[in-house]
């Protein structure tokens, strides 16, 4: 089989400065992309700012004999993020691939976490997410193709204690990028998530020392570069991946349980019935999910 290659597509990867983006960056590079390399160069909690860690990546990409530039622009911001693509089309005169990446971490317990603290981490990574790829879908589009990855979490998909904020942010993501599947279908637009467990800075405190080793930032970027890849068919899914195992992520509806004009104690009656798995539905469109609730009533 031949070797996936990414010759003449260019790639825009926020948060690529360390952990998980710069890995995706250098798979990418490695495999012929022009990349922007995006990273503010701020704390894992989102202060501060530098010019370093971007063009750290940039200098070993180039070292290693691809192309990439770097950028530092803000992903929450209109203007960042048009910035950011702008500095695709200036620098490689199209965009291909955005893999949304940039993040920050405001962990506390619910009781204890402030409204900026919830509010500071959505910003990044659903804002961000969003308005990186709303300034990149008009190129997209207009070249009928597009290949769109989100960064979502087991924390959104499963919760997590302390992470309230992330949790929420994550999840969001899903519906993002479900929504980007079906909106970008037209116009040859592919958009996945990715769920990934990873040993990184951001993750380091609140994984077990012996994850280093197995649960590499490598053994993620795998599954996004052939996500970003024409390759790749699957649109509006969700990977699970970490440690070298891949695993398709889906929303599912059990059978449900149906009565007409029940009542609160028809309800509590009832219950096994409505909590149960199977036979499930996996619908992947609200249509579908309607279509098949209304056959339920027949």
């Amino acid at each position: 089989m031949s070797e996936l290659r990414f010759d003449g597509r260019v790639a825009v990867i926020t948060g690529a400065g360390h952990g998980l983006g710069r890995s995706h960056a250098l798979s990418l590079a490695e495999r012929g992309a022009k990349v922007v390399v995006n990273d503010l160069g701020g704390a894992l909690d989102g202060t501060g700012a530098s010019t370093g860690p971007a063009a750290d990546v940039v200098e070993l990409i180039n070292k290693n004999g691809g192309e990439a530039v770097a950028n530092t622009d803000n992903v929450a911001t209109p203007e960042g993020a048009k910035a950011i693509v702008r500095t695709a089309i200036d620098a490689f005169g199209r965009l291909d691939v955005v893999v949304n990446n940039a993040g920050i971490l405001r962990d506390k317990s619910f009781g204890k976490m402030s409204v900026e603290e919830f509010d500071q981490v959505l910003a990044v990574h659903v804002r961000g997410s969003f308005l990186v790829s709303h300034a990149a879908f008009p190129y997209l589009k207009e070249q009928g193709y597009g290949r769109i990855v989100n960064t979502s979490s087991p924390a959104g998909l499963f919760g997590n204690f302390g992470q309230a904020n992330y949790s929420t942010a994550k999840m969001g993501l899903v519906g993002l990028t479900k929504t980007l599947g079906i909106e970008g279908a037209r116009a040859g637009i592919k958009a996945n998530a990715i769920a990934p467990i990873a040993w990184t800075r951001m993750t380091e405190a609140l994984l077990p020392a012996e994850f280093e080793a197995k649960f590499t930032a490598e053994r993620v970027s795998t599954l996004v570069t052939f996500l970003a890849h024409e390759a790749c068919e699957a649109s509006g899914e969700v990977f699970s991946v970490g440690a070298g195992r891949i695993a398709r992520v889906f929303v599912a509806e059990g059978p449900g349980w149906r009565q007409d004009d029940h009542t609160v104690e028809d309800i509590r009656d009832n219950w096994q019935a409505i909590m149960a798995e199977q036979p499930y539905l996996t619908p992947t469109t609200l249509g579908q999910q309607a279509t098949a609730s209304m056959k339920a009533m027949l």
